[in-house]
């Protein structure tokens, strides 16, 4: 065998080798760089579904979760607070009592704009500008009037919406208080940001 054909092989050999040995170095530097990209785990905890318990949750309260770093609520409401939805929308009181021009899943297109009548699940930010209102169930306050028959109210500039967050004509918020997708998990959870399919 001559000089020549041992060099051509030892070649060969050689930078087999090495392209082996740098298609795997470049295969390692590449997995942190394409991890990189992955959102982070605080970012995915952001978005990621809450659970709410409403185990302990008395009729006419109020309970606040986060969810994607906005307040939401859930209400607990009375035989009288749903008896009051009715009594609004037969005033004519309502911007958008049907929730046409809102943001609400299917599932909830109903009166008290939720699955289970007793509980409200909304987005607790006024839709005007972003504010925050505040959950206000007396009946007929002094600085609310006397047509108030509970609801929610925004200080900022004065919107009101109903106990199912159905803004009232005239307000300056242009849209019923968003309902957020969401499901029971249980008889006294309520996972919000995730709505099991239903929607």
């Amino acid at each position: 065998m001559s000089a020549q054909a041992v060099d051509t092989n030892r070649r060969r050999v050689l930078v087999a080798a090495t392209s082996v040995v740098g298609a795997v170095g470049v295969g390692f530097a590449l997995v942190p760089f394409i991890g990189s990209m992955n959102p982070s785990a605080k970012a995915r905890a952001a978005g990621a579904p809450v659970e709410a318990d409403i185990s302990k949750l008395e009729p006419g309260a109020l309970l606040r979760v986060k969810w994607r770093g906005k307040p939401v609520w859930v209400v607990h409401r009375t035989e009288k607070m749903l008896a009051s939805l009715a009594e609004v929308e037969g005033e004519g009181e309502l911007a958008d009592p049907d929730s046409k021009a809102s943001e609400q899943p299917e599932y909830t297109r109903n009166r008290e704009r939720s699955i289970k009548p007793q509980y409200l699940v909304a987005v607790g930010i006024c839709t005007h500008l972003g504010c925050a209102p505040t959950y206000r169930p007396d009946v007929a306050p002094a600085d609310l009037g006397p047509t108030w028959k509970g609801g929610f109210f925004c200080a900022c500039h004065g919107s009101r919406f109903d106990l199912a967050g159905r803004v009232y004509r005239g307000a300056p918020a242009p849209t019923n208080l968003v309902i957020p997708p969401h499901t029971y998990v249980s008889e006294t959870t309520i996972l919000v940001g995730e709505d099991g399919g239903a929607a």
